[in-house]
């Protein structure tokens, strides 16, 4: 491993490759065990975690005959694989922006053994059988982590979501407003309302992107290099009229309904209440808006521009209280990359350039700096990133450390550090809204299904589908 960039390094068959056929045994003097730090031993066999013991005994007990014993340095700590339910790779079609290959090396990197790749900016988007077809083709041979699929819902495959929902689907993402690309148009209300209707009926799940197009239409045109401009383009008011009309949609039609990238904390009041009305209703927030904010970014700063926009210092504490408190369920990376030339650094241009942060890779350093200095623990940040990821998406096999869930792990030393350098950085295009930050946190290691991750070897990763889809093919356990 490396603590300059965070990531898996390449490696050969050494300490941590599993016997074939064997057990892996992994010894901690620290690990995530549920809500706890606990010096743990783990056992592995046939991708599976077999066994944890974290009693008195449990690192000096001899391990099974013939294992492979792993043992942790002092100043790591063992941490379930994490589980990014909000990735654009956006293969097959815009591969100069990204691909699988290059968004699964950074995953791996950043300790995500779990993602679930967005129906756009992908072309073909993800809104047919066929469509989803062309994305499982266009995985062959490339996944160095294991890689879900969200379906789109648009106008035009409205009354036949199902036959994506039935290929194993996790859900399916629309968009209230104008996506950035043509080919995934937005539903308006009443649509969005029908698709809930439609949705509803095998009880699947929409998510959301949760901008009201009326308020922000009435805005003016963001243009030039000041930032100012753009964020008042995407007004807190968008966002909290749009997540409305989401409530009054899960409230009529009982759908389940997830909130994707909140930014703006003034909306968490609503949410609460809709929480505590019962509604099924989740939400999830961003590394950029629990650590960036809108004093710092200077003009022409496009590699900060998203949308919704990373608001003020106040707006992120605000974001972090509705962690602390669970209103925020989920803290995925909405990585979202594309070629250089679209951030428009020429111009520092705020209104012609392409909105999206990648930070795969960056997640979980992000927010353990930024949970550490609020005096949150590992524990706080697994629940968001790993367990109640795999939960919200059902994957009830990942996302912790127990027995019988699969051994997806990640070996992190907390109090090392590094700095972000963008050309060291895995994923395609070197651009992030990150170059030259101090982060705690390096991966050091990570396993998927027992074994260790080689990036100098054949990827290893498969795709994954909806639990209990008729054609539900689960990733193997590769022992």
């Amino acid at each position: 491993m490396t603590a300059h960039t965070g990531g898996v390094e390449s490696a050969g068959a050494g300490a941590g490759a599993a016997t074939p056929g064997g057990d892996l045994v992994i010894r901690a003097r620290r690990a995530v065990v549920g809500a706890v730090v606990v010096p743990a031993t783990i056992t592995v066999s046939g991708g599976l975690i077999n066994a944890v013991d974290t009693g008195p005994g449990a690192l000096t007990a001899a391990p099974p005959a013939g294992a492979t014993v792993v043992d942790l340095d002092d100043d790591e700590v063992l941490l379930p694989g994490l589980v990014d339910t909000h990735v654009h790779v956006n293969e097959p079609g815009r591969t100069d922006w990204e691909g699988f290959t290059s968004a699964t090396r950074a995953a791996a990197c950043g300790g995500v053994t779990t993602l679930i790749d967005m129906p756009l900016n992908s072309s073909p988007v993800t809104t047919s059988p066929d469509a989803l077809d062309a994305k499982l083709a266009s995985t062959a041979g490339k996944l160095h982590v294991d890689a879900g699929f969200w379906g789109g819902a648009v106008p035009e495959n409205l009354g036949r979501l199902r036959e994506l929902w039935d290929r194993g689907v996790f859900g399916f993402k629309c968009f209230l407003l104008h996506s950035g690309i043509d080919e995934f148009p937005p539903l308006d209300p009443e649509q969005m309302e029908a698709a809930m209707a439609e949705i509803a009926e095998f009880d699947g799940l929409l998510i959301v992107h949760a901008e009201d197009a009326g308020t922000i239409d009435a805005q003016s045109e963001p243009s030039g290099p000041a930032y100012a401009g753009f964020l008042d383009s995407r007004p807190v008011a968008a966002e909290i009229l749009a997540i409305q009309q989401v409530i009054d949609g899960v409230r009529r039609t009982g759908c389940r309904a997830h909130i994707l990238h909140l930014s703006a904390a003034a909306a968490l009041p609503l949410i609460r209440a809709a929480k505590a009305e019962g509604l099924p209703l989740t939400v999830e927030t961003c590394p950029h808006y629990l650590s960036l904010f809108s004093e710092e970014i200077q003009p022409g700063a496009t590699h900060y521009k998203c949308c919704p926009p990373i608001r003020d210092a106040g707006n992120r504490e605000g974001l972090w209280e509705g962690l602390r408190d669970g209103t925020i369920d989920i803290v995925v990376s909405d990585h979202s990359p594309c070629v250089p030339e679209l951030k428009r650094f020429d111009t520092g241009d705020f209104g012609q350039a392409w909105g999206g942060i990648a930070s795969v890779q960056l997640g979980l350093p992000i927010i353990w700096s930024e949970a550490r200095r609020r005096e949150m623990g590992l524990p706080d940040v697994v629940r968001w990133m790993a367990s109640g990821p795999a939960e919200f998406a059902g994957l009830a096999d990942r996302g912790a450390i127990r027995p019988g869930a699969r051994a997806d792990l990640v070996v992190l030393a907390p109090d090392d550090a590094f700095v972000v350098l963008p050309e060291r950085l895995q994923h395609k295009n070197p651009v992030t809204a990150y170059a030259e930050r101090a982060l705690a946190g390096v991966v050091r290691e990570v396993y998927l299904a027992g074994r260790r991750v080689d990036l100098e070897r054949p990827a290893a990763g498969h795709p994954v589908f909806r639990p209990g889809a008729p054609g539900d093919r689960p990733a193997p356990h590769r022992p």
